[in-house]
């Protein structure tokens, strides 16, 4: 553990005067962390070879959010340039009101994301027009990212059409629908909170007179740099209506991107090569208008690099850790620590957000969640569907808190704001945690099994239980 304590110190550091003191891209201060593992490699007696395979194997675990992050990136730049996020901008503010916006963003994402299974689908999409709409309304950007956010995030830890909600039930042996019935316990009290945090904010917070005003600028502004269209809007439609099928996310939103393109040839006058063109490079304008500079001049593969590259670095010291020992090293001290309800919820939250500090993926904390304190529930004779339950809140939940995991990159870089900025407004997150917790120590929702002996193998079903 002390050698553990001086790497995460050390990783700390190399974080802090990388990004604070030389202001050096965050990329780099990653990429140093590698060789701060291997050191630790080194005089554990590991060869390089060992090491560069559990780096390759990091890396690999998450690839799917390296490709998913660049399919989203040429839909952004392609739906932009055809018209079709500024229709739905347009149309939002056409017929919402600014008062409740906060509380209509945060359940549009979140029945989204419940349709879809997908946090970055949600955010690539309905996200951006929401961001756009809140940003006419004058409400700040870092609030509006929090609301959709926080929306998202429902449907990629409660639907089942959600990998990482499929992943962690597989993980830790336990039924699919039990799993979501599991997290329901918590995430309904939290939605249900949320939601009334978002009315209330918005009732308070928004100025309807002054946003009103606003908007209308924003809805003229629209109409003279984009051909608006109720027809727009079809393409989006599509998207959704085939991630709700289950169809791959991948072709899918490719497949959104192509469409875009046809959509910016069609409706917008733009040259065919040019519209295909658009989905590398992302879109650009010139205008007057601050409001159509600031949401409208992104999206594109390019613009995406520099995140796939910080996500790979995140990666790959996730899977020099695991190769290295250090994850195993956390777990065994979470054994001696966690003899409780409460202390055991903490210890596998903690172990998701380590995942998610030092291996950079919600993949990587879902793993280290679960891995570390599994056996402590067995041994207490806690069933695995707290297991599981904590294991989403600790890790899933987690993941777009962290500024380089491949869920706080995705964010902050599709919704043009800084992690550390809307981390103030993930109520829903913060929610689920404090929940959680709360149960954890109040022995709510806690059900029992028979306790499982050191020299039990490890059970692959769920035990009949009764709730304590």
């Amino acid at each position: 553990m002390v050698e553990v304590l001086a790497v995460m110190v050390g990783f700390i550091a190399i974080m802090f005067v990388s990004i604070n003191v030389l202001q050096l891209p965050i990329q780099l201060a990653l990429f140093a962390s590698w060789f701060l593992v291997m050191a630790l490699g080194l005089k554990l007696k590991l060869s390089y070879e060992n090491m560069q395979k559990g780096l390759i194997d990091g890396i690999h675990n998450g690839m799917e959010a390296v490709l998913v992050l660049t399919t989203v990136g040429a839909l952004i730049g392609t739906w932009i340039a055809g018209g079709i996020v500024p229709s739905i901008i347009y149309y939002g503010l056409s017929v919402m009101n600014p008062q409740i916006f906060l509380f209509a963003a945060f359940i549009i994402c979140a029945l989204t994301s419940l349709a879809t299974g997908t946090s970055f689908g949600t955010v690539g999409t309905a996200g951006v027009a929401m961001m756009g709409i809140g940003h006419s309304f004058g409400i700040p950007l870092p609030l509006v990212a929090g609301t959709v956010i926080s929306g998202a995030y429902v449907g990629d830890k409660m639907s089942p059409l959600s990998d990482t909600t499929v992943m962690t039930a597989s993980l830790c042996k336990v039924g699919l629908i039990d799993h979501i019935r599991s997290m329901m316990w918590v995430s309904v009290p939290a939605i249900l909170i949320a939601s009334v945090l978002f009315l209330v904010v918005g009732f308070f917070y928004v100025d309807d007179s002054a946003d009103t005003s606003r908007a209308t600028m924003a809805m003229q502004a629209l109409e003279s740099h984009f051909t608006v269209s109720p027809w727009l809007l079809l393409p989006a439609a599509i998207v959704i209506l085939l991630l709700t099928r289950r169809f791959p996310s991948i072709p899918v939103i490719t497949f959104g991107a192509v469409l875009g393109s046809i959509c910016a040839w069609w409706a917008q006058g733009i040259a065919p090569i040019e519209a295909i063109r658009i989905a590398y490079v992302g879109n650009a304008i010139e205008s007057d208008v601050e409001f159509l500079n600031t949401l409208l001049n992104r999206g594109g593969i390019e613009s995406m690099l520099g995140v796939i590259a910080l996500i790979l670095f995140a990666l790959g010291l996730g899977g020099l850790m695991e190769r290295v020992g250090i994850l195993q090293s956390i777990s065994n001290g979470f054994l001696r620590w966690a003899n409780n309800p409460g202390r055991l919820t903490i210890s596998t939250m903690l172990g998701g957000f380590f995942g998610n500090f030092f291996g950079g993926a919600a993949y990587v904390s879902l793993i280290t969640a679960s891995t570390i304190t599994e056996k402590n529930y067995d041994k207490q004779g806690i069933d695995r569907r707290v297991l599981s339950r904590n294991t989403e809140a600790g890790g899933t939940i987690t993941t777009p808190m962290v500024p380089w995991t491949d869920g706080g990159v995705f964010m902050a870089a599709t919704l043009g704001v800084s992690t550390l900025t809307y981390l103030p407004f993930l109520w829903f997150h913060m929610l689920v945690i404090a929940i959680s917790i709360f149960y954890g120590f109040a022995n709510i929702a806690i059900w029992r099994t028979q306790p499982i002996p050191d020299d039990a193998p490890s059970a692959g079903t769920t035990p009949s239980v009764q709730t304590s």
